[in-house]
């Protein structure tokens, strides 16, 4: 059951006894909800786990000025020994390392969404309750969590996404969430039954329209070759947009990158770090130049006088200067869908229609429904653990060219 929070002058903020007998659904509200508001704002300023990890190992008097007010609930802050220093700075390395900067982002985003809704809501945000979690749940879905009547009902897969999050900030605070409490499990199955819709997958980009949209590009400006360059490798690489720009010029050059290439007699060796971990994707020359991603690649290394550090950086100056920071993973997807714009792709449809279709991702489902081999070597350049999944990237192909209908004779 939610938790009651009840103030007083001499206790600043106690939680009110056991929950309620009742077995209807109603949920108590807080008779003063100033400890709740502490609780939110608490949570509000929680920083990202890794800065949790950072606490450890410090004593209460070296704990920084800005530490949030009150204390963390469910995290401890012991003092270790002096000679496990590097041990924790190790530590806070892997924890780091433990997940992406994105997900890390996304998940801070979701709690600090969860906390203010439960502030608005009176109920204290520690610790876990799956009722309020099931409510707060139900609120994503009738579209009434933002506290307006804006009607912004979350899709399914954005519900569960946020549960997710809730799951794993709990366990790092030390207050694991039971996400098969019924107040949680048989909400979900109803939203699930009720809201659930047919994936928007992004559109295919097939070799016709790539080839088109190559034909957008300036190829003389830096500019216009590095996009080239990205299009290429990510379409014959099957890449997501995170390891096209992950990519070093070789092995162990930068501590962000999260892999590298090899460029030999006949193609192109991809080592990298995807969420299924590592692998090697071998890119093949082209029948073409013009058409050729390992071309491409090279022309790109050459001109913009890159031999070290990340392969695809910032032009600036114009297009006439290579910067050395790395390109962030979404002008992939800028990139994609301004050069299928530019090139027509899919004119059939209105224009804002078209806006939504492409994305990185488009890529990777385009070498999936163009390349005519095996089904197992495309699920081997992608990645996948299951030609299932392999089978979900396929679109504009035809679908009937293994008729069973015709094949069982009749």
């Amino acid at each position: 059951m939610a938790q009651n929070v009840e103030h007083k002058p001499e206790n600043h903020a106690q939680q009110a006894s056991g929950p309620s007998h009742s077995t209807g659904a109603e949920v108590d509200v807080p008779a003063a909800p100033l400890a709740a508001e502490l609780d939110a704002q608490a949570a509000e300023d929680l920083p990202d786990i890794i800065d949790l990890v950072l606490e450890t190992g410090r004593a209460p008097e070296e704990q920084p000025g800005d530490a949030p007010s009150p204390a963390l609930p469910a995290v401890a802050t012991p003092r270790l020994p002096a000679h496990l220093d590097a041990l924790a700075d190790r530590a806070r390395d892997y924890v780091e390392a433990a997940s992406s900067a994105n997900t890390r982002r996304a998940y801070a985003a979701d709690w600090k969404h969860f906390a203010s809704w439960c502030r608005r809501q009176g109920f204290s945000l520690m610790p876990p309750d799956p009722q309020v979690v099931g409510l707060y749940n139900t609120a994503l879905a009738s579209g009434s969590a933002t506290g307006a009547a804006s009607g912004d009902k979350k899709s399914v897969s954005t519900i569960e996404r946020r549960l997710s999050s809730l799951t794993w900030n709990y366990a790092q605070r030390g207050q694991p969430l039971d996400r098969k409490d019924r107040h949680i499990a048989t909400v979900m199955a109803g939203i699930r039954n009720k809201h659930a819709a047919p994936p928007r997958q992004k559109e295919a980009i097939l070799p016709e329209d790539l080839i088109a949209m190559l034909e957008t590009l300036d190829r003389g400006t830096l500019r216009g070759l590095r996009d080239r360059a990205m299009l290429l490798l990510g379409f014959a690489g099957g890449l997501r947009r995170s390891e096209i720009v992950g990519l070093d010029v070789a092995r162990d050059q930068t501590e962000d990158g999260r892999g590298w290439i090899e460029i030999l007699e006949k193609g192109l060796l991809v080592t990298l770090r995807g969420k299924t971990g590592w692998r090697e994707v071998e890119i093949g020359r082209g029948s073409s130049d013009a058409t050729c991603p390992v071309v491409a690649l090279q022309t790109w290394l050459k001109l913009g006088r890159i031999a070290h550090g990340p392969l695809f950086r910032r032009v600036t100056g114009q297009g006439k200067k290579v910067g050395a920071d790395r390109l962030n993973d979404q002008e992939v997807a800028r990139l994609v869908k301004r050069t299928a714009l530019a090139a027509g792709v899919r004119g059939d449809l209105p224009e804002g229609e078209r806006g939504k279709l492409f994305a990185g991702h488009s890529l990777r489902a385009g070498l999936a429904s163009s390349a005519e081999v095996d089904e197992r070597y495309v699920q081997k350049q992608l990645g996948h653990a299951s030609a299932e999944m392999t089978r979900r990237y396929q679109r504009r192909r035809d679908r009937f060219r293994v008729n069973l209908t015709k094949a069982s004779g009749l």
